[in-house]
């Protein structure tokens, strides 16, 4: 796969300030509580091909947000992400693979200290110059997970039947990154 032509080698680095990291999981089976991560940090290693590319990631779990502080303080818990004993979500990419006008990045999702290969499917969005000289990319992408695959099994049954938690978990990248400076 070859990459677009203003897509330059090199590393290139997440502008946290405007990406998110998002996520939506089913509560109580009725409604869909929203939420993000608001501390990362990526690099986006792109090489001679989009297939030489590469992309790790880190995110910081107690800056999980999802707007009330008394749930967010519970997901911070040991019921959840604990984030005293795990402070960081993990994401190194394997390798990346064409699917029609899109593309899937596969690789380790490390989640509470377990390791899942997830695959992610990618929307690149363009280039862009912005008002002070930066080369921007923006890409989009979308992986569902099972919260149990990775330790996060904590629910509770509901007086009419199912669970106050969905097992699914649906995360979003809205992701821009900046490209190295020109040599």
């Amino acid at each position: 796969m070859t990459l677009p032509a203003s897509v330059t080698t090199g590393t290139w680095t997440l502008d946290a300030s405007h990406s998110e990291i998002g996520f939506t999981v089913r509560h109580a089976g009725i409604s869909k509580v929203r939420g993000q991560f608001k501390d990362a940090a990526a690099t986006l290693e792109v090489g001679e091909t989009l297939t030489d590319s590469k992309v790790n990631a880190t995110i910081q779990t107690a800056s999980f947000d999802s707007g009330d502080v008394n749930r967010d303080g519970h997901v911070k818990g040991e019921d959840f992400f604990d984030v005293e004993k795990f402070p960081e979500i993990t994401f190194v990419s394997r390798h990346v693979k064409a699917n029609g006008n899109s593309f899937d990045l596969v690789g380790d999702l490390t989640i509470k200290g377990v390791t899942k290969e997830v695959s992610i499917e990618t929307e690149f969005n363009g280039v862009a110059v912005d008002p002070f000289g930066n080369t921007r990319a923006g890409v989009s992408g979308e992986t569902t997970i099972s919260r149990k695959d990775f330790g996060l099994t904590w629910n509770a049954v509901l007086e009419a039947g199912g669970v106050l938690v969905s097992d699914k978990v649906v995360i979003n990248l809205e992701l821009a990154f900046i490209a190295p400076a020109a040599a």
